[in-house]
């Protein structure tokens, strides 16, 4: 069964070679590698034109209507764009910043190959040659896992796969968001059909965080979550642990044990998904990912109640107009 990977670039210049590198030397060969550019300026169009000699396999279309100029959501249009441009039944999601493993495209379609099911999500992990400090520190906030080995039902488009119909029947990737685009689809599928979870079929994604732009990212996909309106419970329960850390400093003068109770609870939020992973790590990295989750319920509850205001304030002005 043929199988078409899809994905959209906008200004990956130094990432777009390792993508195309890996997924041009999988296992299962691809039909075709539909790359989408958004109209980048950094050398990133002229890369992929100069490759389709090297890969002929690549298929690289520039449709300007993909970057945020154009479109509200240009990265769930440059997947659309690529998805509607494929001739296979079965297509996977690829995305650049990462790289994968010549076993990914097999593993990740082998359910839908096999009839088991119409939709596969295998999840991202941490690339551990280029990895930072604040990358593994900030890893699973973002839902990206630091063993490639390691159980994930975390859905992004980094590692996922469908049927080609499918996509149509839920009506592509929603477009009018700019973050989020992939979490509002397998919502969509998932009333649909139960997804297959292929173990070692994740993405090794490459962030390249600092602390800084860490905190940005959690930043955007929380102001996505609110103008969407979705995760509601994990906005209550960072108001709640926001509210907590306040009440705790306050009495601070008076009692330490609230204080020390509340660090306490704050490891295990900390290292609850992936400890198993981190017990050989550096005193640095058990630091980093202490502080990291301290600043997540103040980032995460001041961004997500943002977004819903920008939201609610846009449809207003739609309403007035």
């Amino acid at each position: 069964m043929a199988v078409s990977v899809a994905a959209t670039v906008l200004n990956e210049v130094d990432d777009i070679p390792g993508l195309v590198a890996s997924l041009t030397d999988q296992i299962l060969v691809p039909a075709e590698i539909i790359i989408v550019d958004g109209g980048s300026a950094d050398g990133t169009w002229e890369w992929l034109l100069n490759a389709k000699a090297q890969y002929p396999t690549l298929i690289p279309i520039r449709d300007e209507s993909c970057n945020l100029k154009q479109s509200p959501g240009p990265i769930a249009r440059g997947r659309n764009v690529a998805i509607a441009a494929a001739t296979s039944d079965v297509i996977a999601c690829a995305d650049a910043g990462c790289t994968y493993r010549p076993d990914w495209l097999s593993r990740l379609t082998a359910p839908i190959v096999a009839g088991a099911s119409e939709y596969a999500v295998g999840g991202s992990c941490i690339d551990p040659a280029s990895s930072t400090v604040w990358d593994i520190a900030s890893a699973p906030f973002f839902g990206v896992k630091l063993n490639p080995n390691e159980p994930t039902k975390s859905c992004t488009a980094r590692s996922m796969a469908f049927r080609k119909e499918l996509w149509q029947r839920v009506g592509g990737f929603p477009e009018t968001v700019f973050l989020g685009e992939d979490t509002l689809f397998d919502a969509k599928v998932r009333k649909l059909v139960t997804p297959a979870f292929p173990e070692r079929a994740k993405a090794f994604y490459r962030p390249r965080h600092a602390l800084k732009s860490a905190l940005s990212q959690l930043a955007s996909y929380a102001i996505a979550d609110g103008a969407i309106g979705i995760r509601p419970a994990r906005l209550f329960r960072n108001l709640a642990r926001c509210v907590v850390e306040v009440l705790a400093i306050i009495d601070l003068r008076w009692n330490p044990i609230p204080l020390l109770c509340i660090l306490a609870l704050e490891n295990y939020f900390a290292f609850r998904l992936d400890w198993r992973s981190l017990q050989k790590a550096t005193f640095r990295v058990l630091a980093a990912r202490l502080v990291f989750s301290l600043m997540v319920p103040w980032v995460v509850s001041w961004n997500q109640i943002k977004g819903g205001i920008t939201k609610a304030h846009q449809a207003n002005r739609q309403n007035a107009s």
